[in-house]
């Protein structure tokens, strides 16, 4: 496996998945199955494949179920980053877990949305695609036209040498954030634990024009509730997974 592809990488498990009640009542988001499957394994299952040996899981709602979950993996080490007493956000989760994550670079994950067929492949091109001396992150990037469950009007344009932009004021933009990225933990040094979302670290990077953006060759389901949750059974009993 390529040294460009990162052993380590931090997976966001601690949303309180509101958009899935009533199924999260009792279960966390992570854990809903697609297709007998747990939503989070239909991402780390590639992940892990893909030459990934650490994990670093952030927990918050119903954690104890996902760190029993987490714990079952084989042939990986596996780090709780306990966010049980706050709220952080996708932002102040990687400040908090920054102490964890390391020098090189680093994937990140959500845990609510994912590629089909499953495969490495994404992770393998993104990390090989990404230029640490000419970026700070590398976001995969959804294509809003080939995809499932996404009701949004887009999050960005792709600008010359993959950089990104905004949507804006725009009425719809043709890429969305397929919840996959790789990033320089330096991008943390340093910032307060506090609740914000990663889209504030974003903002200052494309005014740098260090955010890159990375197409996804595959069809994307995004599961945010449980209409979304039938519609993806549905898509990968007819085309696969």
């Amino acid at each position: 496996m390529s040294a460009a592809v990162p052993h380590t990488a931090m997976v966001l498990a601690a949303g309180l998945g509101t958009r899935m009640r009533p199924l999260t009542d009792t279960v966390p988001k992570p854990l809903i199955k697609v297709r007998g499957k747990a939503l989070m394994d239909w991402l780390v299952d590639p992940l892990i494949e893909a030459g990934v040996k650490r994990l670093i899981v952030n927990v918050h709602y119903l954690a104890d179920q996902i760190e029993a979950h987490v714990a079952g993996r084989s042939g990986v080490e596996v780090l709780i980053s306990d966010e049980r007493g706050e709220v952080l956000e996708t932002g102040g989760a990687l400040a908090k877990a920054k102490p964890l994550l390391g020098d090189d670079p680093v994937f990140v994950l959500n845990t609510d949305a994912f590629w089909a067929p499953a495969s490495p492949e994404p992770y393998l091109d993104l990390a090989l695609a990404f230029d640490p001396e000419a970026e700070d992150e590398r976001l995969l990037l959804a294509d809003t036209g080939r995809a499932l469950g996404f009701d949004g009007a887009g999050d960005f344009f792709l600008r010359p040498g993959n950089r990104l932009e905004r949507r804006g004021s725009a009425t719809s933009a043709p890429w969305a954030y397929a919840g996959v990225r790789i990033m320089k933990p330096q991008l943390y040094d340093g910032v307060a634990v506090e609740r914000f979302s990663a889209m504030r670290t974003w903002e200052g990077l494309i005014a740098q024009g260090r955010l890159a953006g990375q197409p996804l060759d595959r069809f994307w389901l995004h599961v945010g509730d449980p209409k979304a949750l039938a519609d993806a059974e549905m898509w990968i009993a007819c085309h696969g997974g």
